[in-house]
């Protein structure tokens, strides 16, 4: 059975090594693939430009940081959640504000985590949404490939 991808989307090298560390204590099995930006992350999802050449194989999860270039966080939500095809992926916004709460929501993310400030609770926070959403949840049937 192919493992499913996790799509990190996160501009801060900080996070996305905290990020990593945290998945690694549970040895998934899931490849980690790290978009800088959301127009790297929409790349990704549409299989276009670097990524033209991957599997048609949703992720698992992508988790989502808002305040990033190019391309936010937000829109990335919104043109994800617009999509037939890829709005039944769960996406989990990791950010350090609350300010984007009520919009997240409105646009359909599936969880919003304010991004602990201490080292513990961040690595914490992490263990736990990648045991929901890759271990515990069950997506819906026939959603393999886009």
């Amino acid at each position: 059975m192919e493992t499913k991808d996790i799509l990190l989307v996160e501009d801060d090298i900080r996070d996305v090594e905290l990020t990593l560390a945290a998945l690694e204590e549970y040895n998934l099995a899931n490849r980690v693939v790290v978009a800088r930006d959301g127009a790297e992350a929409l790349d990704y999802l549409y299989r276009r430009g670097a990524y033209a050449d991957r599997t048609a194989n949703h992720p698992v999860i992508v988790l989502l940081d808002l305040h990033m270039p190019k391309i936010d966080g937000l829109e990335v939500l919104r043109q994800v959640k617009r999509d037939p095809v890829l709005k039944i992926i769960p996406i989990v916004v990791l950010t350090s504000s609350d300010q984007d709460i009520v919009e997240s929501y409105d646009l359909g993310v599936n969880a919003y985590v304010v991004k602990p400030v201490a080292f513990d609770g961040f690595v914490e926070a992490v263990k736990q949404l990648s045991l929901f959403w890759i271990l515990t949840n069950e997506p819906p049937p026939n959603t393999i490939r886009s």
